[in-house]
């Protein structure tokens, strides 16, 4: 088994230098462009890769790689334009599970990652292919290749025979490996975003003579921006435009430009791009929209074969404020103001809102790149840039639809770290999703997964571009809180009400005050302050008074941040710029966040500074907005403090029998199905899942001799319904339970065999469970986002999940939580405490915890199974019984679909 996509078509991924190279599989019709790579080798070259400088052996070399396809070997090579740069391959030998692989680059192109990269995309479609070791023989002077072995990622061993080292490598995929490829793809991501992003030389087509056009806008834009490097036009009817020389052609410019601004109509789009490539411009900006999808292709075809990265098409454009370069490609009112926020939008409406709100608070951008279409340059590239540019320390998202999330979520989770990373979670419902949809001619992401994935990647989420600046503000200028709990200071009883309720209803604590805190804050506020939580300063505090107690609030152990809602009074001194120096301290931040309420301000959020201050403090007009900002911060705080998950080992896995069993499923169903009942049983244990006993029935009889051996000490049974297709059963009530002897199994047999006729192929005759918790934990397998495991409240009641397409997943305690798989052990601990059922997980009332490991053992078990197939579509276990003794899971649907696995980690391009 293959992976799809290389099988597909080729597949483009980039070199350490940031240049663009095609990935695929050797064909008969190879065979001379491969003969004269070898014949173009040095000698030197020849002799490394085959231990001598026979031009024979390359010959042979070509033959094989280009003879017809047969098992256990596979050749990709790296071409550009038509020349081939480089070829890998494995050959089994007739082994099961190891291969010899060889390397061959051509000469001049060595430390370029030119075998690296063909070598990680082996060791993708090798492990498709059961393979899970490489061995290879290399001359033990030729320390380029063991250097590249050595520095992989993987396992590698060496044994010197002689004048030869051979090196054993296991392909095994653990979190080394995929740090290792995640490192080399962001230099090599970001050495490509350079000629983007930090042009020499910038060339504008489809500026027009007459205001109005978007082109002449940009051109306009990037002269007044304050752009330090060569700009030029391209428009054959003038010489210049606003100042800017013109050219008749790109071909005709006095230098090739790095960057090309495409304002051109749709149907010019392609052929711009293609003469753009032809003349070396590495990087397109299109700003144009409306392409159709014959020109979307070519446009993708000539940025693919050219080597050219692209924002756009159906873009604002990009801004980069660095000093010394301040380039403002971008059609937007005004001007950006230089400074640490990275900025990335798929909607242009939205990065303007974005721009316009950060400018109000004062906050500077350091990059702007509005991702439109997002055909190649998507968030996960700028995420990468904003890691390593030296000058971004905020980065906000607006993204409508995700290329590669699992790629996204370890690159975010990783930049999260070090950084806050905000979006504003776009398309929630279903509305909103069809509407996204339209507007990026993407597929929409369903809410739950969305989440799961900005939950797990430590991304905070707003509902809105408002609240996504309200948590911004407080994220620039603060401190992150170490918990939850909250001091409100106000001068103003009511005021203080609303600011409680608010951080209340966003979670937050409010702590009462020890004794001797009280006493202390008691000493330096005015006469007539009440000390408890909220503090009511009363109207007559001043900013001396204010600043006492917020300084000795920073000391006070019990409270991890402050809030302040001050209303403005004929006796009120400390607001204003005394305000900022109460609430900033000196010299500036203090050690906890503090943050204002003043529910007279014009704007929902400001950062308020003074000039003898020394630092800013964000001030809100509504406590509600406070109050989530400082929620979210304290999740942030919470994601940051616990380290990284592992996902932990697990025995009694039997991976190799679930993939035959899935195989053979799918070769008897080629459009997939439901499994039936006994194979779906098996699959289970193949992962040492539990279920409750049970025996399948297909006539009265055989259902009397299951009851007669499931029957429990009260001697009650179940009896359910089967036939290929059937999911919800007590929908169809094709269910009995409590059944007690003879009579009423056959009974209840005859009733199924009278309602349902031919259409029953069978019963499965269970044992009573005894009573518990009724869970459910199930899979769904999505198309973009791979398996996301499930969990809440059990049971036969509620609706289908709304946002769940093609899913037939139940859940009676609402909406279940999500995980993307493969689940951490954080994510499991997340998913069990999260839901409106951890009360009753825990004990509640009495009674004592379920078995918290066992169900923790069935969650990750479940994942397990969801990540080794790719086939399984969905699964559904429901109910679970959770009790102090153990988890037995009651009921168990399966659905596979004929798909072939997909490596989200391996380096290629959209």
């Amino acid at each position: 088994m293959t992976d799809d996509l290389l099988e597909r078509s080729p597949v483009h991924a980039l070199l350490a230098d940031g240049t663009t190279v095609c990935i695929r599989p050797a064909t008969s019709g190879d065979h001379d462009r491969l003969k004269r790579f070898y014949d173009e080798m040095s000698s030197e070259n020849l002799r490394l890769r085959f231990f001598s400088v026979s031009r024979r052996s390359a010959g042979m070399a070509a033959d094989r790689a280009c003879a017809p396809a047969r098992p256990g070997y596979r050749a990709l090579l790296a071409e550009t334009r038509g020349r081939v740069l480089g070829l890998a391959e494995y050959d089994t030998g007739g082994e099961k599970d190891a291969a010899e692989i060889s390397i061959a680059v051509a000469d001049g192109l060595h430390h370029r990652g030119v075998g690296t990269l063909l070598v990680e995309h082996l060791v993708s479609a090798a492990r498709a292919d059961g393979i899970t070791t490489f061995t290879a023989d290399a001359l033990s002077e030729n320390r380029e290749v063991l250097r590249l072995f050595a520095d992989l990622g993987l396992r590698t061993s060496r044994r010197f025979e002689g004048p030869e080292t051979r090196c054993t490598i296991h392909l095994d995929e653990d979190d080394a490996y995929l740090s290792a490829v995640e490192s080399r793809g962001r230099s090599a991501d970001v050495a490509s975003l350079r000629p983007l992003l930090c042009p020499e030389a910038v060339a504008v087509v489809g500026a027009g003579r007459t205001p109005g056009s978007v082109g002449r806008a940009i051109l306009h834009h990037i002269h007044t921006g304050g752009f330090t490097r060569r700009l030029f036009a391209v428009n054959p009817s003038v010489a210049s435009i606003l100042g800017v020389p013109c050219y008749p052609s790109v071909s005709a410019l006095p230098r090739t430009p790095d960057l090309v601004v495409v304002a051109v109509p749709a149907a010019a789009v392609p052929a711009t791009a293609e003469e753009c490539g032809k003349a070396g411009v590495r990087a397109l900006l299109v700003v144009t929209s409306g392409l159709d999808a014959e020109q979307a292709q070519e446009l993708r075809t000539a940025c693919r074969t050219y080597g050219m990265r692209m924002v756009g098409p159906n873009c604002l454009g990009i801004s980069h404020t660095e000093p010394g370069l301040r380039l403002d490609a971008t059609f937007a009112d005004g001007h950006p103001r230089p400074g640490s926020a990275g900025v990335a939008v798929q909607s242009g409406g939205i990065g303007i809102a974005l721009l316009d709100g950060l400018s109000r608070l004062g906050i500077g951008v350091s990059t702007f790149v509005s991702l439109g279409d997002k055909y190649d340059v998507s968030g996960n590239d700028m995420l990468q840039w904003w890691e390593t540019d030296g000058r971004t320390d905020l980065a906000l998202l607006h993204l409508e639809s995700f290329g590669n999330p699992r790629a996204f979520s370890r690159t975010a989770r990783r930049v999260a770290r070090r950084m806050p990373v905000l979006t504003v979670d776009a398309g929630r419902s279903a509305a909103g999703r069809r509407a996204a949809a339209s507007h990026t001619a993407a597929a929409a992401t369903p809410t739950v997964t969305r989440r799961a994935l900005f939950t797990q990647a430590g991304i905070t989420a707003t509902s809105s571009v408002g609240e996504l600046l309200e948590a911004a503000a407080l994220l620039y200028s603060q401190t992150l809180p170490e918990g939850n709990r909250v001091a409100i200071v106000t001068n103003a009883g009511g005021a203080g009400v609303l600011a409680a309720d608010a951080c209340a209803e966003a979670g937050l604590a409010l702590p009462p005050f020890t004794p001797t805190m009280i006493d202390e804050l008691l000493a330096v506020l005015p006469d007539g302050a009440t000390i408890g939580n909220p503090i009511d300063a009363t109207a007559a505090v001043t900013e001396e008074q204010l600043t006492d107690c917020v300084d000795a609030l920073m000391e006070y152990p019990g409270i991890d941040a402050v809030l302040v809602a001050l209303v403005p009074t004929a006796l009120a001194t400390a607001t204003g710029d005394h305000l900022v120096r109460a609430l900033t301290g000196a010299p500036g931040r203090r050690p906890k966040p503090v943050l204002a309420v003043r529910l007279e301000q014009d704007l929902p959020v400001k950062l308020l500074s003074a000039a003898d201050a020394g630092g800013t403090i964000p001030a809100y007009a509504e406590p509600q907005a406070a109050a989530r900002a400082l929620a979210r911060a304290a999740d942030r705080a919470a994601w940051l403090a616990r380290p990284a998950g592992t996902v932990p080992a697990l025995d009694d896995v039997d991976t190799e029998r679930a993939h035959a069993m899935a195989d053979a499923h799918l070769a008897a169903h080629p459009d997939g199905g439901w499994l039936a009942p006994r194979t779906c049983a098996d699959l289970l244990a193949c992962y040492g899942i539990p279920q409750i006993p049970w025996t399948w029935a297909e006539t009265e009889d055989d259902a009397v001799r299951a009851a007669e051996r499931l029957q429990g000490a009260d001697g009650r049974v179940v009896m359910k319904a089967h036939w290929p297709g059937l999911v919800h059963k007590s929908e169809e009530r094709a269910v009995h339970l409590d059944l007690r002897g003879e009579p009423q199994v056959r009974a209840a047999f005859r009733d199924l065999e009278a309602r349902f006729g031919d259409l029953m192929t069978g019963v499965v005759v269970q044992s009573l469970a005894r009573r518990g918790t009724e869970l459910f934990a199930g899979v769904v397998q999505d198309e973009v986002f791979g398996p996301l495991v499930l969990f809440g409240l059990g049971g036969t009641a509620t609706e289908i999940l709304a946002d769940l397409p093609q899913s037939r997943l139940r859940s009676t305690g609402g909406t279940p939580i999500a995980r993307l798989a493969p689940l951490t052990d954080h994510d499991v601990h997340d998913l069990i405490t999260s839901p409106r059922c951890a009360p009753l997980l825990f004990g509640t009332r009495g009674n004592g915890p379920v078995d918290l490991e066992a169900l923790e053992q069935l969650l990750l078990r479940l994942s397990r199974m969801a990540a080794d197939l790719p086939q399984l579509a969905e699964a559904d276990f429901n109910p679970v019984l959770a009790t102090p003794g153990g988890v037995t899971v009651l009921d168990a649907r399966v659905r596979l679909l004929p798909r072939r696995p997909q490596d989200p980690y391996l380096r290629r391009l959209r």
